[in-house]
């Protein structure tokens, strides 16, 4: 379910009682992922089951992530399917892989902008776009500092 911010019209996350613990680390700026008291592995979003382990009764508790990642893949929005992105567009979407865990994916938008050099394996660090008062959502920035240590 969504709100929309009246100023924007943007759509706004209305979290649920699985989601809530996520979006208000996030409105703090915090990227805290779903980790199973099973197997001790992330997810986002959580679901009923464990998608690791199987676990029927996971009893997912929300921890904090260093947000550090690579970039997978990304492609550039030209066209706003929804309502109160039109300002922003063209802008960048990328599909990250956090450092945490492997195959531990995140898609959103990226804050370089879309003429940004991104490549595929290129660092990023999240980044919050304050969509409303109270309400972050998570977003990425290029990590020049840890690209330009890789590139020594």
């Amino acid at each position: 379910m969504t709100m929309t911010n009246q100023a924007t019209g943007r759509p706004v996350p209305v979290p649920d009682e699985s989601s809530s613990p996520y979006w208000a680390a996030a409105a703090r700026h915090v990227l805290a992922l779903a980790r199973c008291s099973r197997c001790e592995s992330l997810t986002i979003p959580p679901g009923q089951t464990c998608p690791h382990c199987g676990s029927t009764d996971p009893e997912f508790a929300f921890v904090p992530v260093s947000g550090h990642g690579v970039v997978r893949s990304w492609t550039i929005v030209r066209q706003s399917f929804l309502p109160g992105f039109e300002a922003d567009l063209p802008f960048m979407l990328v599909d990250i892989e956090l450092a945490e865990q492997p195959g531990l994916r995140v898609i959103g938008r990226l804050l370089d902008g879309p003429e940004a050099p991104v490549r595929v394996g290129a660092p990023v660090d999240v980044a919050f776009e304050d969509v409303a008062p109270g309400v972050a959502v998570p977003a990425f920035e290029l990590g020049a500092a840890r690209d330009a240590e890789a590139d020594e």
